[in-house]
């Protein structure tokens, strides 16, 4: 145990560790009777107040800083959970002595954007009041409500020094498409939209590694091929699939909720089915019903179609290993890692061109020989979808050659954090104190 503060009338432990060779700070109240903070079985919709605890978090943070004399050069919050700490920082502990920090926001997806009542923000031991104006962070859609509420990844806008989203895309999306939704009038706004930008997050590669994966039955990578048709085979038998390496394989590993195109995945299904294609599904989400009914009913025991509403972190890893293509007809996609995951274990995505989507994947029939790396659509309706999905089969079955090749390109992609990193590095030092 790092040190104990109060914060209003709740003790707070903070804890020192290492987590993957990175020094990190937990926070915690120190007494779990005392009270429901981020008590129960999820991360996210747990048995909790997810509002109280948050804000919480964010004030507890905070503090910590204060009573530990830290002046670290950046905040980095993500999402609506952590952007009241932009508001309390700048008008409250920025006049406390706590005076280096400079904040970024990075903000995933904006589906979700944290609406809070006044009342509620008081759990920070702050009115809420404060922040009650269009200027800062009143959510204009509850404008002549009684009573009127403050929006928290509003707020955290207007208070950060910069904005990210994770994809350059998605930033485009934001700030000159309909992905803003209501928040687009604050983003258009000079002062915030100046402060707006894209990064593409990557993916892990040595979590993601397919010549290092323990979970594989084979390894593989593009200088050595050919175990990923082992895996291919090893799921096929494993599912109760046709074991035929002549079969594209379609795997889709997902949330199935709406953002992802239900209607497209359950499209493309049935596309398979017409095409003498295979295809599995890996996902719940809380429009599974269908898919759930399916796979008891119509494709129970089906040679080439196999449903697994769940998820199985182990099976992911080896249906990335065995597929030949990896569908991901999101509606929108802030960022995406599914494609990327898919890429480096060798499989051709087909994507609707969205967000993070646009951004790591090129049609191959729309580029130079040697550029394309997948198959892209535009529309959301099932036309789309099997123009690109169809050019896909084609290529698998009719330039088997040129497929091996576009697959271990695809394992040689540059996916890591690397640049990424590094462009967040610049950020930071481009808003930074000395």
């Amino acid at each position: 145990m790092h040190l104990l503060l109060q914060v209003g009338s709740l003790r707070t432990a903070v804890f020192r560790g290492v987590i993957g060779g990175v020094p990190v700070i937990l926070i915690r109240p120190s007494d779990w009777n005392a009270c429901n903070l981020f008590r129960g079985g999820r991360i996210y919709g747990g048995s909790y107040n997810e509002m109280e605890s948050y804000l919480y978090f964010c004030r507890s943070a905070l503090e910590y800083l204060r009573a530990s004399g830290q002046q670290p050069h950046i905040l980095h919050l993500h999402e609506w959970q952590t952007s009241a700490a932009a508001m309390l920082y700048w008008e409250v502990y920025s006049q406390l002595g706590l005076y280096r920090p400079r904040v970024v926001l990075t903000i995933h997806n904006l589906d979700n954007t944290g609406e809070c009542r006044q009342d509620e923000f008081a759990y920070t031991g702050i009115e809420g009041e404060v922040f009650a104006t269009i200027e800062r962070a009143l959510d204009e859609r509850t404008i002549g409500h009684n009573p009127e509420r403050l929006n928290l990844m509003k707020g955290g806008m207007v208070y950060s020094n910069a904005v990210t989203t994770v994809s350059p895309s998605y930033a485009n999306e934001v700030l000159n498409g309909g992905a803003a939704g209501w928040l687009r009038s604050t983003l258009l706004r000079p002062e915030i939209k100046s402060k707006v930008r894209g990064i593409l997050n990557g993916i892990d590669v040595v979590e993601w590694d397919p010549a290092r994966d323990h979970l594989l039955a084979a390894n593989f990578n593009s200088q050595f091929p050919d175990g990923k048709q082992v895996c291919k085979k090893f799921l096929q038998k494993g599912l109760g699939l046709e074991e035929n390496p002549d079969k594209p394989l379609v795997a889709v590993i997902t949330r199935l909720v709406p953002q992802k195109g239900i209607h497209l995945i359950k499209a493309a299904l049935f596309r398979c089915v017409d095409k003498g294609a295979q295809f599995v599904l890996l996902g719940s989400g809380h429009c599974d019903g269908e898919f759930r009914a399916m796979s008891e009913q119509q494709f129970k025991d089906h040679k080439d179609i196999r449903l697994l509403v769940m998820y199985s972190e182990a099976l992911a890893h080896q249906i990335y290993a065995a597929a030949d293509i990896i569908l991901v007809p999101s509606m929108f996609e802030p960022c995406g890692l599914t494609q990327m995951i898919g890429m480096r274990y060798g499989a051709v995505p087909v994507v609707r061109k969205t967000g993070g989507l646009a951004d790591t994947v090129r049609d191959v029939d729309s580029h130079p020989p040697g550029e394309g790396n997948g198959y892209t659509f535009d529309g959301t309706d099932e036309a789309s979808l099997f123009s690109a999905l169809d050019c896909s089969f084609a290529h698998f079955k009719d330039k088997r050659r040129e497929w091996a090749e576009l697959s271990m390109t695809n394992m040689n992609t540059e996916l890591s954090w690397s640049r990424s990193a590094a462009d967040y590095v610049a950020l930071y030092n481009s808003i930074a104190m000395p």
